[in-house]
């Protein structure tokens, strides 16, 4: 296995648009439950190590209890694009919320860590 973590050769950003969907709505869909569930070790089970990392879950917690929006975002979700960089992929969702009226982005980074598909960001604004 090379120095990065990747199976030989494979570059998440090689992947097409249906491929990398197939992989991403699972994620966000597990990312949108524990978030309304506030359970911060089901949130961060995907995380890249770094990410796990440099989460803090008192900080998270305190978010999960404190944030309307965080805690209350509705099941679907509509796909909107990848966008491709480096050894990532950017893949961006309008979501919505099931208490507050409005949409906001959806932003999920992929890429491979130690041969797996990992969460490097998420995020929603």
């Amino acid at each position: 296995m090379p120095p990065d973590g990747n199976p030989p050769g494979v570059n998440i950003i090689e992947k097409t648009d249906e491929e990398i969907r197939a992989i991403a709505d699972p994620l966000w869909r597990e990312l949108l439950e524990s978030s309304n569930e506030g359970k911060y070790g089901e949130f961060v089970r995907k995380f890249a190590r770094s990410l796990a990392l440099a989460m803090n879950q008192v900080v998270v917690n305190h978010q999960f209890a404190n944030s309307e929006l965080a805690r209350n975002l509705a099941a679907e979700a509509d796909f909107l694009g990848v966008i491709r960089r480096g050894e990532h992929v950017t893949v961006l969702y309008r979501q919505r919320s099931t208490k507050k009226p409005g949409e906001w982005l959806g932003r999920l980074v992929l890429g491979y860590e130690e041969g797996e598909v990992r969460i490097f960001a998420a995020s929603i604004f």
